[in-house]
C-alpha cells in the first residue's frame, strides 16, 4: 500500500506536520538541494541539514569546495533564483521499504542574525563535526517550505 502526504506550509509546523514526517525529517543525515541558475540549468547538490518544524538550515561549511564558499554555484543560483527544491529519501533493495519528502520553497542566504544563530545551533546539535568548525562565521541557507510532499512505499 502507497502513503502520500501533502502537506503545505502554513502545515508544516510540529503540531501539525504529521509525526511520521517529521520523525523521518529530523532522522535524514544527509538531503538534496536543487537550485537553478537564472536560465533554469538545474544544480543538485547533496547537503547537511537541520529542520526547526518551519525552517531548512544548511551551512557553507569548512569541508573542501572547489571555489570561495561565497562563490559556490548553489549560492550563486540562490542569488538568481531563490526558488529551491530539497529530496530527503530512504533507499533499500527492499522496495517496500523506500521513502522520500520533497520539499519546495524559497531559500535565503543568511551571514548573521537570529535565524543564523537558531540553524548554527542546529546543526550543531544534530551534526559533532560542525562543533569543531567555525560554521557561525559563514553564510547559511536557510529554506522556508511552501510544500512538504511525503511518500512511503509502506
Amino acid at each position: 500500500m502507497r502513503q502520500r502526504s501533502i502537506v503545505r506550509a502554513q502545515d508544516a509546523a510540529p503540531s501539525r506536520l504529521p509525526a511520521h514526517v517529521a520523525r523521518f525529517i529530523r532522522s535524514a543525515r544527509i538531503a538534496h538541494l536543487a537550485t537553478a541558475d537564472r536560465f533554469g540549468q538545474p544544480h543538485v547538490v547533496p547537503i547537511c541539514f537541520a529542520f526547526d518544524g518551519k525552517y531548512f538550515y544548511s551551512p557553507i561549511d569548512e569541508k573542501p569546495k572547489r571555489s570561495a564558499p561565497t562563490k559556490l554555484k548553489r549560492l550563486r543560483n540562490i542569488r538568481d533564483n531563490p526558488q529551491v527544491s530539497l529530496v530527503i529519501d530512504y533507499y533499500e533493495e527492499d522496495w517496500s521499504k523506500l521513502a522520500y519528502v520533497l520539499i519546495t520553497g524559497t531559500a535565503r542566504i543568511m551571514q548573521r542574525g537570529e535565524r543564523h544563530s537558531r540553524g548554527i545551533t542546529l546543526l550543531r546539535k544534530k551534526y559533532s563535526q560542525y562543533r569543531r568548525m567555525q560554521i557561525d562565521t559563514r553564510p547559511i541557507i536557510v529554506i522556508m517550505s511552501k510544500r512538504i510532499t511525503f511518500w512511503a512505499a509502506h
